[in-house]
């Protein structure tokens, strides 16, 4: 199979980037300065991230539309206003989580931002269960472009004027070199961000003025690091289809209203699993000393028994430390419980803490 390319990987080049095969597609994981520098300069910042490889689904329909949607979503989308996203789940039978996604509001319809790897499987899925009855759109002709940190609502607004009264979470479209442009405050690194979905056409050149201004691409290996600090879940390690909402501890973003209805996929798991509890859930692990536990790493309780695996695991530049996540027996979740982790054939203690390890520094208003 080909891979692919963003239509910034001219400018990804000429910014002397390091590239990685991630979902089919050439992707920069850092530049010449490193991960570590890239992760504090957008903490401190403003960092520029190409998510092009994402997929920008867009569906028209009334409201027909929202009610079908929510036989498929855990949310309450008729009381989702124009121009406001939330964080939502295409899950399984199951309720495995097929993908995890943001669905936006938009006018005639949503938006919805789906993982590349999920993507086409993703459309697919919406497809079938949809039956045809509505325009949908896998917009290959747009890319995304992640503005990132304290620095980037002004950076992005000496470009692109009003966008800095976008509050968390809300969008809107505007104007760049006479094309519409949709632009939502969000983004996947625990800072104050925006996410710009652009035409390809366009691409590098409002890339190349976020530059101009002061801000700095950022590559694939900052962006894990800053997710993990803010105790982000990336799919296909920490959210799988063999894992539910409940057990990855997101029953935030489930919709109360929706549990009492019980009428979308899966629904019937998770109020099971909301009565009665789980078997394992996902938490925060913080390592004692330096030594890091990457993904896959065994956990053990204070018995030597084997209770769980870590998910996720890095060392934290804005923490100055190894951060990890995992999943662990229920028994074990309580803060400050004390486990082991198996790195390189021996024991290191570690303890379950609160997420994030970061605090976020999102942008709220009256919503």
């Amino acid at each position: 199979m080909d891979i692919k390319k963003t239509p910034l990987y001219q400018l990804h080049q000429d910014c002397k980037a390091k590239f990685v095969e991630f979902a089919g597609y050439q992707m920069p994981i850092q530049y010449s300065e490193g991960i570590v520098e890239e992760h504090k300069f957008t903490r401190n910042h403003s960092g520029i991230f190409d998510v092009s490889h994402m997929g920008q689904l867009f569906i028209y329909g009334g409201e027909e539309l929202t009610q079908d949607l929510e036989k498929i979503f855990p949310l309450n989308l008729k009381n989702l206003k124009l121009n406001h996203s939330k964080y939502s789940f295409l899950m399984n039978e199951d309720a495995g989580i097929h993908d995890d996604l943001i669905i936006t509001k938009i006018n005639e319809g949503f938006l919805i931002i789906l993982n590349a790897a999920c993507k086409e499987s993703d459309f697919d899925i919406l497809k079938n269960f949809l039956k045809g009855k509505y325009k949908m759109i896998l917009d290959d002709n747009r890319s995304l472009i992640a503005i990132q940190g304290p620095k980037s609502s002004n950076i992005l607004n000496d470009v692109i004027d009003g966008v800095k009264d976008l509050n968390f979470m809300s969008g809107n479209w505007f104007s760049f070199e006479n094309q519409k442009i949709y632009i939502t405050r969000s983004g996947y690194t625990g800072e104050d961000g925006f996410e710009i979905s652009i035409l390809n056409s366009f691409a590098d050149k409002l890339t190349r003025e976020l530059i101009k201004k002061g801000s700095k691409l950022i590559g694939l290996g900052a962006r894990d690091t800053l997710r993990l600090e803010a105790g982000l879940c990336l799919y296909g390690h920490d959210l799988d289809k063999d894992k539910t909402p409940v057990e990855a501890n997101l029953k935030w973003a489930i919709s109360k209203e929706r549990i009492s209805k019980g009428d979308f996929i899966g629904s019937d798991i998770i109020i099971k699993q909301i009565n009665n509890g789980v078997s394992k859930i996902r938490v925060g692990i913080k390592p004692e000393g330096r030594i890091i536990a990457r993904e896959k790493t065994k956990i053990f309780n204070q018995s030597d028994v084997h209770i769980g695996e870590i998910t996720s695991g890095t060392f934290g530049p804005s923490v100055n430390g190894p951060v990890a996540m995992g999943y662990v027996e229920n028994q074990f979740s309580k803060k400050n419980t004390r486990v082991y982790l198996e790195v390189r054939g021996k024991k290191h203690p570690a303890s379950i803490c609160s997420l994030p390890f970061y605090k976020k520094s999102y942008v709220k208003g009256a919503n």
